[in-house]
């Protein structure tokens, strides 16, 4: 009797593996704000709504030489890819003006759909900070927490919510360090300025001014324990000096999100699949691992194999790679440890 409950248990929980699994949906994009006037209709605010969160959605999860390519995407199939949308009434405190909020669902079958048609890969960024020292260099002389423009004003401008970018406070070991190696800043090893954060998302920019007015620009970065270095060539042209140094801000931080956006990339073309064992207890449960898994945006599915009273076989449908879906468990305090060639997995 206990094992035709168990059955009747497990068709519950997982009645619909293929309904949307994440509540944390990367596909939501909300807070879109527009003024509201007399004459204009609700449902021409909706259209600019979704319109501009299509235009939000695709800057969030894409690549920036991918984004073009939804340049001659017409406003119907846009409108086709939403689910549903909220839209709330807020009052401006300083304008007074009357503002319709948007919060807009995307179909995340649709979307991938439609990457797929287009072969584009999407990123999934999970860890978000990113710990980031901008260096300015003048005359030989070095600028780190001091009298540095960059340093002062890096979180001033260009505001994203994707990555949080995080300044180091002033320490006399990361003065003494770079000192060291004034005369090779290139090779520096980033690691050894951020000791405290060595396994995070990490990134040194050094920004050195020339007599023609066109500084070099180079990003040094270690991403998901991958070591990328980039440089950038930004003119001057007709700006200030201080319209140029935040344009430099600007530029570089867009240039590190697309350096995270391109480490966390999901081909939807090529899932994968991972089996795994559940050992049913009081402290590790099919609800309670359904429940966060749904979380994960990336998993797909998860099928039942084959169970007894004791343990259950599951199959995991993900998209992306092995160590970002452990990494996105851990996250949501579900591990994943292999055991004499066999993946356990149990919530903590």
């Amino acid at each position: 009797m206990k094992f035709y409950k168990l059955i009747f248990f497990i068709l519950i929980v997982f009645f619909k593996t293929e309904t949307l699994f994440s509540e944390k949906n990367l596909f939501n994009v909300n807070n879109i704000e527009l003024k509201k006037s007399d004459n204009t209709t609700n449902n021409a605010l909706a259209d600019q709504a979704i319109k501009k969160g299509f235009e939000q959605l695709i800057e969030k999860i894409l690549l920036k030489e991918d984004r073009n390519k939804f340049a001659d995407l017409n406003f119907i199939s846009i409108k086709q890819l939403v689910i549903y949308y909220q839209v709330s009434n807020i009052i401006d405190k300083e304008s007074k003006e009357q503002i319709a909020n948007f919060n807009i669902t995307f179909d995340k079958d649709k979307i991938h759909n439609l990457f797929y048609k287009k072969g584009i890969l999407y990123s999934e960024v999970s860890d978000k900070d990113l710990y980031i020292l901008p260096i300015y260099i003048k005359e030989n002389e070095i600028f780190i927490f001091n009298n540095n423009f960059f340093y002062e004003n890096w979180n001033k401008i260009y505001t994203d919510k994707l990555i949080e970018f995080i300044l180091p406070l002033e320490k006399i070991e990361t003065i003494q360090k770079i000192n060291e190696n004034k005369n090779n800043l290139i090779n520096l090893n980033i690691s050894e300025l951020f000791q405290e954060y060595a396994t995070k998302n990490l990134a040194l920019i050094l920004i050195e001014d020339n007599t023609n007015g066109n500084p070099k620009i180079y990003i040094k970065s270690i991403i998901q324990n991958k070591k990328i270095s980039k440089n950038l060539n930004l003119k001057k042209l007709n700006l200030s000096t201080k319209s140029f140094n935040e344009k430099i801000i600007k530029e570089a931080k867009k240039e590190l999100i697309d350096l995270v956006k391109s480490k966390n990339l999901i081909d939807i073309r090529t899932p994968s699949f991972l089996n795994v064992r559940l050992n049913i207890s009081k402290n590790s449960n099919l609800v309670e691992l359904n429940s966060r898994i749904k979380n994960i945006e990336s998993v797909e599915n998860v099928y039942v194999q084959d169970f007894n009273m004791n343990h259950m076989n599951l199959r995991i449908k993900y998209l992306g790679k092995l160590e970002k879906l452990i990494s996105l468990l851990k996250i949501e305090n579900i591990n994943l440890q292999q055991i004499n060639d066999q993946w356990i997995i149990k919530t903590l």
